[in-house]
């Protein structure tokens, strides 16, 4: 099972790079960054920096590890621009990227920008469209496509990926539509979630599969939940009688590990920690000093 890290998207470069680095060094598999431009919420004022020029920034600073968006709202970038620029940071890395895409669901960002939102049907269609055009942008010597949302006509795209394929990461849960389209395009998939709803999930997700006629084993699967890990058993059992809006994993470092070890029983393929739980940065590494020895065995 691969570990990755997802820093605060609040965060300044300076810190991310610090904890990119960080991670690196200590055996971690990946590091993955949120595609937003504002927080969801009534005060939007927080710093929040892009993620793909944030992305192409850690690329040449840290060798090692996978780079990922989770994920890419697809409505903010034209997807054969975006394919353009995954390519790019995918020589960048040296053949590192994961291009995580979703549909694009926060709607206070796309009214501040003036980013048409549309309907759900609607963002749904376009993720279908985008899929397929930049796998063949990846892929073919040319790219002719007409779609409802998306025209090309005879588009390159050169330099191709390093890695062939460069992977497509589809986000999200939604089992009629967005499952589909992750059986039809995606190499991996990813949602929030705890063991009982990813399994549920991965079952929706290899039956669509099956539709389209799909090894469901050409799909990796990941997943995210909050992390509350801590050797002092009070601050355990006061997290375990939360209520979290989140799926989340809350444990001494033995209970987590069960918990990681119940994900890899049923095919999950990576777990994606963020630290947004986790305080100030001396405390975000000593937990994550923590989970990668202790739970991850590395």
């Amino acid at each position: 099972m691969r570990f990755s890290l997802w820093p605060m998207p609040m965060l300044p470069f300076t810190d991310t790079l610090k904890l990119a680095k960080h991670a690196e060094q200590t055996g971690w598999d990946g590091v993955w960054l949120a595609d937003h431009f504002m927080p969801d919420a009534d005060d939007t004022s927080p710093p929040w920096p892009e993620a793909w020029t944030t992305l192409a920034a850690l690329a040449g600073a840290v060798p090692r590890i996978r780079l990922g968006t989770l994920v890419t709202g697809n409505t903010y970038r034209h997807p054969a621009v975006l394919a353009k620029m995954a390519a790019t940071v995918d020589h960048i890395s040296g053949g590192r990227v994961v291009l995580g895409l979703g549909s694009g669901w926060q709607e206070n960002e796309h009214v501040a920008y003036g980013i048409p939102f549309g309907s759900i049907g609607e963002r749904m269609e376009k993720l279908d469209e985008a899929c397929q055009i930049i796998k063949g942008l990846f892929s073919e010597k040319s790219t002719s496509f007409e779609g409802r949302h998306y025209q090309l006509k005879d588009a390159p795209l050169e330099p191709k990926p390093v890695q062939d394929p460069l992977p497509l990461l589809i986000g999200g849960g939604g089992e009629k539509v967005t499952l589909k389209i992750t059986a039809k395009h995606a190499d991996e998939w990813n949602v929030w979630g705890d063991v009982e709803l990813l399994k549920h999930k991965m079952e929706i997700l290899d039956g669509h599969c099956s539709t389209v006629g799909r090894d469901p084993k050409d799909i990796q699967r990941s997943a995210v939940a909050l992390m509350f890990l801590s050797k002092d058993n009070a601050y355990i059992d006061h997290m375990k009688g939360q209520t979290i809006e989140r799926p989340s994993i809350i444990g001494t470092p033995s209970e987590v590990r069960d918990i990681v070890a119940a994900y890899a029983d049923i095919g999950v393929d990576e777990l994606i920690v963020p630290d947004f739980t986790m305080g100030r940065m001396e405390e975000k590494i000593a937990t994550l000093d923590m989970f990668i020895k202790e739970v991850a065995g590395r």
